[in-house]
């Protein structure tokens, strides 16, 4: 227990802790739009139950990582490149995010047609489906970064786990703490919400590219994200001064 106690360790926990929290953003921003088709009464349950069906895959996947390193092995060749089960499981939910982030984009353009018919509630049950199957996803990858951040002792194999397992928890719990504050961020900015779509598209892109294993810097990719979430506060707040104008002139 006085091993598992070292600085080493609390500092390992707390990088993988903000590693989890960096690598689930997406995932929050995902749950969101998908929680914001609900009607409102179901949208914080199902929130929550995403995120908590994020954390027990991402747990799972730890408890039987021999397999899920064993998906790394090549099972087919497509255009020239050696696909993996980890890869096919990239592209398909590269594929996915794309379709779906481009779908609900061309929802938010095609505003006129929602007047005339306005579109049902989605179903409780093919909301969370949908949001399993990226938590997969998002899940393979971060567990496999994990994994590799980790330093395995093996003298007491089970640190290692239990440093990825806690780091997973707190993560999901910080999670919860904020995805309703960002839902309803998004929900009452649209243009925030486009933006957060073409996040999903861009992840979605790399994905794909990882995929058929063309490495894109996560570096660079969230760079671009923070730069244009700054831009976009500008705007936000452009427009806030816009309104406040007019009526402190009427005043």
């Amino acid at each position: 227990m006085i091993e598992f106690l070292s600085v080493e360790n609390a500092a390992a926990l707390l990088t993988l802790t903000v590693l989890e929290i960096v690598l689930g953003i997406d995932n929050v921003v995902f749950i969101a739009i998908l929680s914001g088709k609900l009607p409102a009464h179901q949208q914080d349950r199902a929130r929550n139950v995403g995120l908590m069906l994020a954390m027990g895959v991402r747990v799972l996947l730890l408890l039987s990582i021999t397999w899920v390193m064993g998906l790394t092995a090549p099972l087919m060749e497509l255009f020239g490149h050696e696909i993996s089960g980890r890869d096919l499981v990239l592209l398909l939910g590269g594929g996915f995010l794309i379709y779906k982030a481009t779908h609900e984009i061309h929802d938010k353009l095609e505003g006129s047609h929602e007047t005339l018919h306005q579109p049902k509630s989605a179903q409780f049950g093919s909301v969370v489906t949908q949001i399993v199957l990226l938590d997969i996803v998002f899940s393979l990858d971060s567990v496999i970064t994990a994994v590799g951040m980790v330093k395995q002792d093996p003298e007491h194999p089970w640190h290692a786990i239990t440093i990825m397992i806690t780091a997973i928890v707190l993560a999901i719990g910080v999670m919860l703490l904020f995805s309703g504050r960002i839902a309803r961020f998004i929900e009452r900015h649209p243009t925030t919400k486009v933006l957060a779509l073409s996040f999903l598209l861009m992840i979605g892109l790399v994905l794909v590219a990882e995929g058929f294993h063309q490495h894109i810097e996560k570096g660079y990719v969230y760079s671009a994200m923070a730069f244009s979430v700054f831009v976009e506060c500008i705007n936000l707040r452009v427009k806030r001064k816009n309104r406040k104008a007019p009526e402190a002139a009427g005043g």
